[in-house]
Formats: structure tokens, sequence, C-alpha cells
């Protein structure tokens, strides 16, 4: 594991969670204020790598949203050229530009901290009619491939089978240290998680699958994507590698093995050069370099673990196309303190929570769920406002009753749930100051119908893998992809909280130690827009090839 050994990566880790929490009398180390000049550039290009434009597809894939939710029921696309720009589009591409006065920012389909995205992507295949073999850098300003190595035709042909492409995803953890500092690294694995569940959602649209290959390690991604050729990013920001994901249309063929690509791609030629994010990089954060090789996953078996068996889940109203879902949702930025969801729409909500062989996203999850939901309930009709749980997995409760040591807490089953979701109800109380104090004082935690607390099991993981540090966080972020679209679904909108204070939400709950810990916030409820910005179309133009890093 680099340069530390296993138990020195632990401690690295664990001192780097601590460091970085937010308490009530002071925030984690971050920057004394927003050094506009040194904002990072929102888009990494490859200066001389040639580009394949992509078309716009994703708009004739008309599978209903209500349809992800039952195993096999789409029907698979060929894994082609219109499908590739469809997953990419609806998942890592733009979903609008925003603009008010003189400024104009891009939004897209995954959403991040920030508005920051740290998570770049890479694809790897064999060739498709229409593109040849090759990696690829994905430039979703202007839905193009970069192509950063070309090892002719038939070189990765008996390595990657037909109807077969990886995707890779890497981060940049200076765009989100630039707001952030020493706590950005989390938000990192937030939104690379959040990036996995979207990339795993269109898969499910187009009838393909989508899984993590959990067994390779970080050096092997970052050989295989270019990551590590130090000539082509120079005094670029780096990049790190977070997951290698396998795409395929009929799920049948095995797992390609790291040594074997790396084999084939050893002589083939490279070419680009990554752009400079930032100029001046005024303030530095080295702990954040020190957890990520910290974090750093060497090569391991693969993880098997049959999901447990559950009814299908509750129906879903949406009949939506579920790509148009995918580029309308939004982060909202204010709740009007009003707007109240029906039971059945929580319930539906939660039920998307709870993993089950072949359903998206959760059947791209390596191992277990370790990420259990506290639900603070201002605005649910029919359930009464409090603090309940669910844990989403077998055994799970016993982990939490053992965790949450509050002796006022109940742990009644809720009249009305369905049998088969495992929601208890912990307290009935108003919930709304608490919620908002815990989520750094904001507002949108109480004019929500409701807000979440997601706890990890925190202790037990890591010391079986100090590196799934990075596959907690993930794990929260695909739970929050669930809940922004199942809100889109449901007519009101989500919005991801990383601010909150660590310790004071576990003294709430009881928590003494670190069995249990907070890894991220989440909120729904009816939004409130801003009609001062324009809404303008992602793709009106496309950009010209980039000629120099200064452009």
């Amino acid at each position: 594991m680099g340069l530390l050994n296993e138990h020195d990566n632990l401690s690295n880790i664990l001192a780097y969670h601590e460091r970085s929490k937010h308490r009530l009398d002071r925030y984690a180390a971050g920057p004394s204020g927003l050094d506009w000049d040194d904002q990072p550039e929102p888009f990494r290009w490859f200066s001389g790598a040639p580009r394949i434009e992509l078309p716009f597809t994703a708009d004739s894939v008309a599978t209903p949203y209500s349809l992800l939710s039952t195993a096999s029921a789409v029907a698979p696309r060929p894994l082609d050229l219109d499908g590739l720009s469809a997953l990419l589009e609806r998942s890592l591409g733009l979903a609008a530009w925003k603009q008010y006065g003189p400024d104009r920012w891009a939004l897209r389909c995954n959403p991040s901290s920030g508005n920051l995205h740290p998570t770049e992507a890479y694809v790897v295949t064999d060739g498709l009619p229409g593109l040849s073999a090759g990696v690829f850098h994905y430039l979703s300003r202007d839905h193009v491939l970069e192509q950063r190595c070309a090892p002719g035709a038939g070189v990765l042909s008996a390595r990657l089978p037909a109807q077969t492409l990886l995707i890779g995803l890497s981060s940049i953890h200076w765009r989100e240290a630039w707001k952030y500092g020493e706590r950005a690294y989390r938000y990192c694995q937030l939104d690379a998680g959040h990036a996995i569940a979207a990339l795993r959602y269109a898969a499910a649209a187009l009838g393909w699958s989508l899984r993590q290959l959990d067994a390779w390690g970080d050096a092997d991604i970052a050989r295989m994507l270019g990551l590590a050729r130090e000539q082509d990013f120079e005094a670029a920001e780096r990049e790190v590698p977070d997951v290698l994901l396998l795409v395929q249309a009929d799920g049948t063929a095995p797992e390609p093995s790291p040594d074997d690509l790396n084999d084939a791609l050893r002589t083939a030629p490279w070419q680009g050069r990554a752009n400079c994010l930032s100029k001046g990089h005024f303030e530095r954060w080295p702990v954040i370099d020190e957890v990520s090789e910290a974090c750093s996953k060497p090569r391991s078996a693969p993880v098997a673990v049959p999901m447990a068996a559950l009814p299908a889940p509750l129906d879903s109203a949406c009949e939506e196309p579920a790509m148009e879902l995918f580029r309308r949702r939004r982060s909202a930025q204010r709740f009007d303190a009003a707007t109240a969801i029906s039971a059945a729409q929580f319930f539906r909500m939660l039920d998307m929570l709870l993993p089950r062989d072949g359903v998206a996203p959760w059947d791209s999850l390596p191992g277990e769920p370790r990420i259990h939901p506290v639900f603070f309930i201002h605005r649910v009709e029919g359930l009464r406002p409090g603090l309940y749980v669910m844990p989403r997995r077998s055994g799970a409760e016993a982990v939490l009753r053992g965790g949450l040591r509050r002796e006022a807490f109940a742990w009644q089953p809720v009249e009305g749930c369905p049998a088969h979701l495992p929601l208890s109800s912990l307290v009935l109380a108003n919930s709304r100051r608490v919620a908002a104090t815990l989520s750094c004082h904001q507002a949108i935690a109480a004019d929500s119908a409701f807000a979440v607390a997601m706890l990890a099991e925190f202790d037990s993981t890591l010391e079986r893998a100090p590196w799934d540090y990075r596959q907690l966080y993930r794990e929260a972020g695909m739970l929050g992809q669930v809940l922004y679209l199942e809100a889109e679904a449901a007519g009101v909108q989500g919005t991801g909280i990383g601010c909150f204070f660590d310790d004071p939400l576990h003294e709430l709950l009881g928590i003494g130690d670190r069995c249990l810990q907070s890894l991220y916030h989440f909120t729904v409820g009816g939004a409130v827009i801003d009609h001062r910005l324009t809404t303008l179309p992602p793709y009106a133009v496309r950009s010209p090839s980039p000629q120099n890093d200064d452009t």
C-alpha cells in the first residue's frame, strides 16, 4: 500500500477524519476567503488530443423512469456510439447553462459540491462503429471524446469482449479544496458516488449493466487511464484514480484483467497535454494528499455478496422518460417551508434506498451496504414529525441499536409503513430547529419535507480495509443520487448538504465512539425557484478545439 503499512494508513485516515470535522465552535480548516482570480477552470481538456464529436442521442431513448425499478425490464440497446453518447450525455454531461447578469455557469446531470466538479471520466474500448479503439477522456463542456491513447485495431479485442467497455473515474482534489479547504477530500468522494449512480441509472435506461471492478488497484487504474504519465500533466493539477466501471450490453462477459489490459497498452502511443486549472494555488492543503495516499487501494479479491430477497419496489407514479428526468434534476437552493409529500411518496423513496439484485444503482455497489439513513421528518402526510431510522441490510438494526444509545429512543414500528421497509420511529418531536442547527445553521434542512443524516458503519469497515473510507463516502453519494431522482419523480427537489456539525449530531444520537459516523446530509422539499436567473440550453454550440493550455 505505497510507502505506509496498513496500520499507519488507518491511523492517518482516522486523524484526517477527526481533523476535518466541523464543530459548533469552529469549522474545519478552509480558505480565509475565496480568491476568484485563482478559481479553477471547471473543465479539463487535453491539448493536442484528437477530438471525436459525439451525437446527441439521449432524447431518442424513451425508457420510462418507473421501468428502472424492475430488474431486466429494459431490452438492451446495442452498445454502439449512439448508446455511449446517450450514456455520457445524461450522466456526466451538461444539463443547462445559467446566467445572472454577466456571469454564466454550467449545470451538469451529475451534482457536485459547490458545482465545482472534481470528477473526470475516461472511456476504454476496443472500438465501436464510428469510434476506434483506445482510451478517451470525456469533455462534458462540448460532449466530445478526446483520444488519449490509440492502440490500434484488434489490440484490445482479446481483453475486452464485444459489447463491453470500461469507464474510469478520477478526482482533481484542487477543484474542491479551492473553496472548501481540508474537508474537500470528503466532498470529492461524495461526488464520485453521485457520478457512479448517475452512470448506473443512465446505463439502466439503455438496458445495460454497470458494476464496479473492485478488485483493481489504484495503480492499475492510473496506468490504464494515463494518469501516471507525468509528462502529460507537468504543471497541471494531477488526477487521482477513483474507480473503474464495467459496462456491458448483455452482462455475461468476464471481468478484464488489469495486467492483460495494461500490457496491451504498454507500447501504444499517447497524445494530449492536460490544461492547468489555476495559475496560483495560493492556498495549499497537504493533508489532502496525505489522506489520499493513505486511502490508496491495492489489488484485492473480488467481493460477491448476495442481496437479500425483497418484494418488488413500490410503484412510481412517474412515467416521464428517464433520460429527461436525469437532465431535469436540480439541486434546490431554498425550500418553501410549506410543501409536504405523501406517505406513499416517502415510502417509495425509502424503498429505492434498499439494494436489490439487478436494480439500479445498488447492483453496482461492491459488498454489503454500510450506510443507514436517519430521518428528520418535518412534513410527510400521515407521519408525525420526529426522528426515524432505517437500516439497509440484514443485521444492521443491531449495529444501530448498539450505536444509538439514547435511552429515550423508542424504536417503534411506523404505522402504515410497508412490512419490508425496516423504518423505526426513535422519538416524536418537532425537529426542524435542531436539523437546521446541525446542518451548519442552514434553513434548508428545516424548511424541507424531511432531512437525512447518513450514518456509516465506520470502525468495522475501516478495520477490514482502510481504503474503504472512500467507498463509504461513495455509497453515501449514491444514496444522495437516488434521493435526487426520486424527489424529481415526486414533483419536489432535493439537495445535498456537506456542511454539518459531525460530533454534535453524534451526541444528539447518543453515539459515543466511532462505531457510527455521519458522512453526508441531504434534504427534500418544495423548491423556491430563483427567477432572476436565465436558463440556457446545454449544447447550443460546441467550443473549438483548444490550441494550448492557456486557452
